[in-house]
């Protein structure tokens, strides 16, 4: 038998982290932790029950695996390859309806992202359900004459390196997203990459080092600056950095 264990994200990765050090990453248990209501789209039930750490502490953790898939078709692929793989595994979730922006059946490989959009002046890599705004803002940005690429990494840890250096070699310059704190998650994983492997102008977009509040899903995504629209003001200030 494989243990699935879930929770809010708040209480997955906060309340119970050291029962998941000490009894499951450290001994490299084969359990699956799916966290659910990740991020500020909780809503209403303000910053107390918004997880924007869990990523940042999960993936901090030798042995843990990280996935955060886009949409429905990609969970249901991220918990089979959660259940074939032999180790934690930590999966987030959101609470609020997205876009689908994979077709069903589709494939999941852990340690491996995405290019659903390409482009050649600037990338988002992007994560969870920001992978349907930053598709938005690709659009966006074609009709300001501007290529963007949209990379999409269900897997936070292992991360696909090489797509991420590709992207970086290719465009010169990137825009993460998350809905998540910048600080330990996606966007920090970027930018180590990046600083290590091919250094290019990144801009995360994310929350900046703050709690969420209580609101609906659409006030805070606007509040805290994950939209479309801050997605390509974030594409336009990274394209200034490029042009130097």
């Amino acid at each position: 038998m494989i243990p699935f264990a879930s929770t809010f994200a708040v209480f997955a990765a906060g309340r119970a982290f050291e029962q998941i050090r000490q009894s499951v990453a450290y001994p490299k248990m084969n359990v699956k932790i799916v966290a659910t209501h990740g991020g500020i789209t909780v809503g209403e039930d303000g910053g107390s029950h918004q997880s924007v750490e869990d990523l940042a502490i999960m993936r901090a953790l030798p042995n843990m695996t990280v996935l955060c898939p886009a949409d429905g078709p990609e969970t249901t692929a991220a918990i089979r390859a959660a259940a074939a793989y032999d180790g934690p595994v930590f999966i987030r979730l959101g609470r609020a309806k997205v876009p689908v922006v994979f077709a069903q059946p589709c494939e999941f490989v852990i340690g491996k992202g995405s290019v659903l959009r390409d482009g050649s002046d600037m990338t988002f890599i992007t994560t969870g359900m920001m992978t349907a705004m930053a598709l938005t803002a690709a659009d966006i940005l074609k009709e300001e004459n501007v290529s963007a690429r949209v990379v999409h990494l269900g897997s936070i840890k292992p991360l696909d390196v090489d797509l991420i250096l590709k992207a970086a070699r290719e465009t010169g310059a990137i825009v993460t997203a998350e809905e998540h704190s910048v600080i330990g998650g996606l966007g920090g994983a970027v930018c180590e990459t990046v600083s290590e492997g091919y250094p290019v102008a990144v801009e995360r977009v994310g929350l900046r080092d703050v709690f969420g509040q209580s609101g609906t899903a659409e006030d805070l995504l606007a509040h805290y600056g994950l939209t479309p629209a801050h997605l390509v003001e974030a594409a336009e200030r990274v394209l200034a950095r490029k042009r130097g």
